[in-house]
């Protein structure tokens, strides 16, 4: 990320990087907010999209047109978020020049995601929990345990390919039924629907529908409805998945799965 004196383009940065790790609108326009006011600068107004920032701004006397910056969407980080909403709150109390935040937004940008073995472990267990909650026993959790293993090492495996995210949720969640499927037919676990319950949790779009209604609460309606449209699009990516497997082993068995 390319540094500079400029205010404005601190509060894009920062903008930005609240954005595309999952942070709901009324958020990032406060925080820009509030950065461009710790810094002086004059008529500052911007317009926050789902993936894109539109603002003006005058800075030192000097007035910057609007400006336009896309914002992909990646995968939620609620560390950096918390970061960010951290370094905003040092610059409304004096503690950091424009160069010093840039820097401290820089390292806040390089934040690790978990590793693969805790990202594996992590996904796994709640595989097993989210299975026994749902009401299956001990031994379908011990089987959505295994699934879940399998789940987060493919989606680790994609990830690297860049696949795109509906594909992604529709393949893996496919995966996912057919290692719970065969395992259920070769004796393991009591009830399959409780298996699949479990292993699929980790696909939910949970985070993306819950600031998708905090959008909605905060007035930015058109931002909630994409992310509203988004994840249920995840959400029937993911049905098709389970679904097509669900449908396919039952016509090769026979029927032995209902």
């Amino acid at each position: 990320m390319p540094q500079s004196d400029s205010a404005i383009e601190l509060s894009f940065a920062m903008g930005e990087a609240l954005l595309e790790n999952g942070a709901e609108i009324s958020r990032v326009q406060e925080t820009m907010e509030r950065v461009a006011g710790s810094y002086q600068v004059d008529s500052f107004q911007i317009y926050v999209l789902t993936n894109a920032i539109f603002a003006t701004g005058t800075e030192q006397g000097v007035q910057h047109a609007a400006k336009l910056r896309h914002v992909p969407s990646t995968s939620t980080h609620l560390g950096r978020i918390c970061a960010v909403n951290q370094l905003s709150r040092e610059i409304a109390q004096g503690r950091h020049t424009v160069g010093e935040a840039f820097s401290q937004l820089e390292s806040i940008r390089s934040l690790p995601y978990s590793s693969l073995p805790l990202a594996v472990l992590s996904c796994a267990a709640g595989s097993a929990a989210f299975s026994y909650l749902f009401g299956g026993s001990w031994f379908d959790a011990a089987v959505a345990f295994f699934c879940g293993v399998a789940l987060e090492l493919y989606l680790a495996f994609v990830a690297r390919r860049g696949m795109s995210k509906f594909l992604t949720n529709l393949s893996a969640s496919a995966l996912v039924t057919l290692c719970g499927g065969t395992l259920f037919l070769l004796g393991l676990g009591n009830n399959m629907d409780k298996i699949i319950i479990g292993s699929i949790i980790r696909l939910v779009p949970g985070v993306a529908l819950t600031t998708s209604i905090r959008d909605f609460f905060h007035g930015d309606y058109l931002s909630g409805a994409i992310r509203m449209l988004d994840a249920f699009l995840v959400g029937g990516c993911i049905a098709v998945g389970v679904g097509f497997v669900v449908k396919l082993l039952s016509t090769l068995t026979g029927g032995a799965l209902l």
